[in-house]
């Protein structure tokens, strides 16, 4: 059984893939961030899988170039960069690695959320960069009490529900948009449904950001959606960039229909810092200050999930392999 690791990140050679998957020969082409890796024809012609560890490029040679490939897999939750109609033109199931890094995404944007809603992104700064004359709790200006807000989600899959559990704790009341999941989970947890992302933003106090990036979740978070926002409205997304337009964001800060953002993922990675709105966080325009919070699409990382990750791509292709049993299918549409 030999995978071609293509666009591979790590800073070893697979030392824990060959442990635990000895009978695997593993091929490894590593990428760099603003380039996908280089691929050898010869070596892509001889390889029975093929796993994409880039979280922003897609596999540098097309499905064609593969006439071995029986599975291909996208080492991460999200799939738009890998080839689904493609892989399926040639009846070979693309799939994605689904569960691991739930708690730590979850987690993360319940982070975003309370540094802004609590002010703990704000005080420190104003401290180190103000002294004495940051020493007042009016410097945090999205501060507010959680019990009886709304929590909306946008995305009620694996990491949606665990953002929404997460912020039932804190007393939020949970608002849930996802016209693709079946009926009956708002009356199983509580969380009330609506039926448009426009009553969505109109009733949350915060939304957040859990679903996958296609054609139709392109800018979704957009002028209209942020127009539609109930007055205070934080926004925060640690799913895919392109689902919010940057743009509009921008537009929607400066005249006050959203109060604050945290983004984790941007529509381009690493993220264009000289785009105006990063532009005007950087420089801490006042009018944005202690209003944004960016991370380096860095929601999904921690060791013990990466380790998940890791053997968790692996497992997916030597269980379809070694089996025939196929998990995590993403395009199965194109299978029929």
């Amino acid at each position: 059984m030999k995978i071609l690791c293509a666009n591979w990140q790590a800073d070893d050679d697979a030392e824990l893939e060959r442990k635990y998957y000895p009978d695997v020969e593993f091929v490894l082409a590593r990428s760099t961030n603003d380039k996908a890796a280089d691929l050898d024809p010869a070596v892509c012609e001889t390889v029975d899988a093929v796993i994409n560890y880039s979280p922003t490029h897609n596999v540098a040679s097309a499905p064609t170039a593969f006439p071995k490939v029986r599975i291909a897999v996208r080492s991460g939750v999200g799939f738009d960069n890998i080839d689904t109609k493609g892989w399926g033109a040639r009846r070979i199931p693309a799939c994605n690695v689904p569960d691991y890094g739930t708690t730590e995404v979850a987690d993360h944007a319940i982070g975003l959320m309370l540094a802004l809603t609590r002010g703990t992104s704000a005080y420190g700064p104003e401290l180190s960069g103000n002294g004495a004359g940051g020493w007042h709790f009016s410097k945090a200006p999205l501060v507010r009490r959680h019990k009886g807000a709304t929590f909306g989600v946008v995305g009620l899959g694996r990491i949606g529900l665990a953002a929404a559990r997460r912020a039932s704790a804190f007393d939020m009341k949970v608002v849930f948009y996802d016209p693709h999941l079946l009926s009956g989970v708002d009356l199983s947890t509580g969380y009330e449904r609506v039926h448009s992302l426009t009553e969505l933003m109109g009733r949350a106090d915060v939304v957040s950001i859990h679903t996958p990036l296609s054609e139709e979740t392109r800018n979704l978070l957009g002028a209209s959606a942020f127009a539609a926002a109930k007055s205070g409205l934080v926004l925060i997304n640690t799913a895919r960039g392109p689902i919010v337009d940057l743009d509009a964001l921008e537009a929607a800060m400066r005249n006050g229909n959203i109060a604050g953002a945290g983004l984790d993922v941007l529509p381009s990675e690493p993220g264009d810092l000289d785009h105006p709105l990063l532009a005007a966080w950087r420089r801490r325009e006042p009018w944005i200050a202690n209003r944004l919070i960016v991370t380096p699409h860095a929601a999904f990382y921690s060791p013990a999930a990466m380790r998940d990750l890791r053997l968790k791509s692996i497992e997916v292709v030597h269980a379809y392999l070694a089996e025939g049993r196929l998990t995590n299918c993403v395009n199965a549409e194109y299978l029929k």
